[in-house]
């Protein structure tokens, strides 16, 4: 291996683990929220938080128009060419769209309140606490800006930054006031972390360009270019934000609230706190791509290193979760949660997929393939529904642990052949042998939970998960200088 091709290997090592550093401080400081809160309020109260706060994102991002993400690609550009005058410029156009938007978000939040207490409960009006969220929308319409804003401008420390503050605030702020409140608190803190998110944001963000009113008057015409490019993107988020509300709305009605909880715990742990270790590929591997999005042989090269680099790091962790989530549930939640380790070690495996699954979606969105994203997003979130409807009603809740799995297989095996297709995409040999080793290895130690138990269950757990980690070490040594650097900074700590 080559000079360059070692250099390419760490740079996607190093971004990798940074924002996966970050987002596992994050994991964990929300895993000790989590499990206060799961204590202070119980599965019930868990689920009924969990459909507030996914009405809240469905309304978000049905009405924030994409600037979120459109916006950071045209900062992008205007960062690269240097051009500070039009990035303060646009800047602006940025901010009146997300305060434009930010006003929608709350009149349709607050215009179609009783319809969602009748579409979303099967008991009582809920009509007011829809009403009383509505600011919490706006709030996140004017955070997404921002951030794009800061994205845009690659201030990825700025970003760490918000993400931990906000994480932390969501504990100082939730704790106390479920403990003082009850199922009474859910809607004002909801309504206060938004506050506080925007106001980290808006600090970052007011640092580099602060907010300039001279000038503002027709700047909105400027941005219907960005929000044109978004509408796809919004498209995508409203049908998989409606499939999240679909869902839990079904097992809220043909279940109950308790179901709910569950369902969301299990959801939460392993496909929303395993999936946050992604966080880099918008950060990094997206501009990267979309730099070289025209060249087919430069794509799959891009593609097929971060899946590579992506599978070495992940998959460790993820045969760990699998053998410690008899452990981690009554420890991160309560004994009532019990019930949802089988949901939970199943959808584990849905992970697996999904590492060699996303970095191909994104070479549609570097391609500026708005519609063909759209189609792909929206026929994955059908069959999603789709099989978890059937999973819970043959199942229960271990079903919808293998419909989330099913669903992932199916958007692997369609983003494959549409890529293939359409762009020419190849899955590099390499890909697949990492791919077949770490997801045998993952198989087995799901295998292993199923039919051992006892002494034997933790003997071929640990075995399992410490060929996972071996193997991916040797590979990350042979196409990088991870071993030689961990050798120096040991010997420095040794001489210390």
């Amino acid at each position: 291996m080559d000079r360059r091709d070692r250099e390419d290997y760490e740079h996607v090592l190093k971004y990798t683990g940074v924002f996966g550093g970050v987002q596992g401080l994050n994991i964990v400081v929300s895993l000790v929220r989590n499990k206060l809160v799961a204590l202070l309020l119980g599965p019930e109260g868990m689920g009924l938080a969990s459909l507030f706060n996914t009405t809240v994102a469905f309304i978000s991002q049905s009405t924030c128009l994409g600037i979120p993400f459109s916006g950071v690609r045209r900062i992008s550009e205007l960062h690269d060419q240097g051009d500070e005058q039009q990035i303060a410029h646009f800047v602006k156009v940025v901010r009146g769209w997300s305060l434009l938007t930010a006003l929608l978000g709350m009149l349709v939040c607050m215009a179609i309140g009783p319809f969602l207490s009748g579409f979303t409960f099967s008991w009582g009006d809920h009509s007011l606490h829809f009403i009383l969220l509505s600011p919490a929308v706006g709030m996140l319409a004017v955070t997404g800006g921002e951030t794009a804003i800061l994205k845009g401008l690659r201030r990825l420390g700025s970003l760490a930054m918000v993400q931990v503050v906000s994480v932390l605030a969501a504990l100082l702020i939730s704790v106390p006031a479920y403990y003082l409140f009850g199922q009474t608190g859910i809607v004002p803190v909801i309504v206060m972390m938004a506050f506080v998110t925007m106001c980290v944001t808006l600090r970052q963000s007011l640092r580099l360009y602060p907010l300039q009113l001279t000038g503002a008057r027709g700047i909105l015409g400027e941005g219907m270019g960005m929000v044109r490019l978004g509408v796809a993107f919004t498209l995508a988020g409203i049908i998989g934000s409606a499939a999240e509300m679909l869902v839990r709305s079904y097992l809220n009605v043909a279940g109950n609230l308790d179901t709910l909880g569950l369902y969301n715990a299990g959801y939460m742990l392993t496909i929303t706190y395993a999936g946050m270790v992604f966080s880099s590929m918008e950060t990094d591997f997206f501009p990267r791509l979309s730099a070289v999005n025209h060249d087919i042989e430069a794509s799959n090269l891009t593609v097929n290193r971060q899946i590579e680099v992506s599978l070495l790091i992940l998959s460790p962790m993820l045969a760990a979760l699998i053998v410690m989530l008899p452990v981690l549930i009554p420890l991160m939640f309560s004994r009532e949660f019990v019930a949802i380790v089988g949901m939970a070690q199943v959808a584990v495996l849905a992970m697996f997929f999904k590492v060699v699954t996303l970095p191909v979606a994104y070479i549609t969105l570097a391609r500026g393939s708005s519609l063909s994203y759209l189609l792909l997003e929206s026929t994955y979130y059908i069959v999603f529904v789709v099989l978890i409807v059937v999973g819970f009603r043959w199942w229960g809740l271990l079903g919808t642990g293998f419909a989330i799995a099913a669903a992932h297989v199916f958007d692997l095996l369609m983003i494959h052949a549409y890529a293939r297709i359409k762009y020419g995409y190849r899955i590099s040999a390499t890909v697949c042998v990492y791919a077949s080793v770490q997801i045998l290895l993952g198989l087995l130690a799901y295998a292993s939970t199923v039919v051992l138990d006892g002494l034997s269950y933790w003997v071929a757990g640990v075995a399992l998960t410490l060929a996972s980690t071996l193997y991916s070490l040797q590979a990350l040594r042979r196409k990088t200088r991870l071993w030689e650097s961990l050798v120096r900074r040991l010997r420095s700590v040794l001489r210390i």
